[in-house]
């Protein structure tokens, strides 16, 4: 990539970052493109879609839960393992409104950009699951995609009542109580 059309890249991702994280997922993509100093033919040759950009835009988050799936796959805990990591998903999910709702469709959609982000996801809240289920500490019925489902179910009530800042809190632990055997 040219240095000029890499500092768009960049600046197209600052844009969209900040626009997400202000007016949900939705934002007009030509106001992310007017506020990178670029026209939105310039934003489309770099993200075709906005499923494009929002893939691009969560990859830092991606690695970050990533990251912290792996430094939890050894606790002694694995239970308390598996929820940490599913409170961190939430929390991921709530930080921009319209993402939850992006993902569920993503993984119904395996062509989406998005199945990008939630594939690595998925396999590595299987690993959790698979280790918690070994230990007896959640039933074997339970799968990894009914969890993700769960968890962005969650974040979505979370983003319709922002004011009640617990309710991510309170509906995961309702939810647990269910996984365990």
């Amino acid at each position: 990539m040219r240095a000029d059309a890499r500092r768009n890249h960049e600046r197209l991702l600052t844009e969209a970052r900040a626009a997400f994280a202000r007016q949900g997922t939705d934002a007009p993509l030509e106001e992310i493109a007017r506020r990178a100093g670029v026209g939105i033919g310039t934003l489309y040759r770099h993200f075709p879609t906005r499923a494009e950009l929002l893939n691009a835009v969560f990859q830092e988050a991606l690695a970050e839960l990533l990251d912290r799936s792996r430094d939890l796959a050894g606790a002694d805990a694995p239970c308390r393992a598996l929820v940490e990591w599913l409170r961190a998903l939430i929390t991921h999910a709530v930080e921009y409104r319209g993402l939850a709702h992006a993902l569920m469709s993503a993984s119904y959609d395996r062509s989406s950009a998005l199945a990008r982000c939630s594939d690595p996801l998925r396999a590595a809240g299987e690993r959790l699951l698979g280790r918690a289920q070994e230990a007896g500490q959640v039933r074997a019925d339970v799968s990894i995609g009914d969890l993700m489902q769960l968890t962005n179910a969650i974040a979505l009530a979370a983003e319709q009542c922002p004011e009640d800042t617990l309710l991510a809190d309170r509906l995961l632990a309702l939810t647990l109580r269910g996984l365990k055997d």
